[in-house]
């Protein structure tokens, strides 16, 4: 089942999920990704916004392709986001976006070369990880994919993540963002599409993160007039579509293999 009506115009990125199959490539980097990911989209954006060339190859999580060889190169991880750079095969998604950053000599705010302006970022990424990830992608398992299998999140579980997801974006406020323009500098870094990616996953199925954050608010407006309108509304097109598309049921059903691992998942929310 194709998960993007065929209104939508074949060059726009949420129908590169209905693209065919990846064929392997013999040189060029390639980037595996899917919108519906957010670290697959602060990849996506990052090289966009700097003109770093590649080819793209579309893997569709919800149709469990990232469980398949077809679609991912061999010794990755089974997720998105994955490069490979002719022989090279990196997996995950900071690893990816410093990779770029150093081999197409990115502008140096993206990740300083003072070192303690680049250790603010690894500061930041590494309680991203244990706080930010994990929590702000349980709204898209409550209200998205626990119901493609039959399964719903109790209240009890999404008042428990409302209350982190509360207690986080505090964090991010006073101990990262404070006074400054961005979340470790006066200026945009990986940090910052990073964890503009994580918020809206939730924005985008209807809960507003920044009513009564006016501080959070302005950073959003910041991060996104520097990556561009059109830039945001390319990478964000099929998300905001989601909540929508799970409505008119014209998500896919996910296949077998995928039962056992969504269940974990799902087992594994607070």
């Amino acid at each position: 089942m194709d998960l993007i009506p065929g209104s939508c115009p074949r060059c726009c990125p949420c129908c590169l999920r209905l693209l065919p199959p990846a064929r392997p490539a013999t040189m060029g980097l390639e980037l595996y990704l899917d919108l519906l990911s957010q670290p697959s989209r602060a990849v996506y954006i990052f090289a966009k916004k700097n003109g770093i060339p590649f080819q793209l190859r579309a893997v569709d999580l919800l149709k469990g392709q990232h469980l398949n060889s077809e679609f991912l190169p061999a010794n990755s991880l089974q997720r998105v986001p994955v490069l490979k750079d002719g022989d090279f095969l990196l997996n995950e998604s900071v690893a990816i976006l410093i990779y770029l950053s150093i081999k197409y000599q990115t502008a140096d705010h993206w990740y300083p070369s003072d070192l303690q302006a680049r250790m603010r970022i690894h500061e930041y990424l590494g309680w991203h990880g244990d706080c930010i990830h994990s929590t702000f992608g349980v709204s898209l398992w409550a209200q998205v994919l626990a119901p493609l299998i039959g399964i719903q999140v109790s209240e009890e579980k999404l008042k428990h993540n409302r209350a982190a997801m509360d207690r986080a974006l505090q964090f991010m406020e006073d101990k990262f963002l404070r006074d400054k323009a961005f979340l470790t500098s006066q200026q945009v870094t990986l940090a910052d599409i990073m964890a503009l990616e994580e918020l809206m996953q939730v924005v985008v199925l209807g809960c507003d993160l920044f009513e009564g954050r006016p501080r959070l608010a302005a950073w959003r407006q910041r991060v996104e007039a520097f990556l561009g309108a059109d830039l945001c509304r390319e990478t964000h097109s099929f998300i905001w579509s989601i909540r929508e598309l799970a409505a008119n049921k014209k998500l896919p059903d996910p296949p077998p293999e995928m039962r056992s691992r969504m269940l974990l998942r799902i087992a594994r929310i607070p």
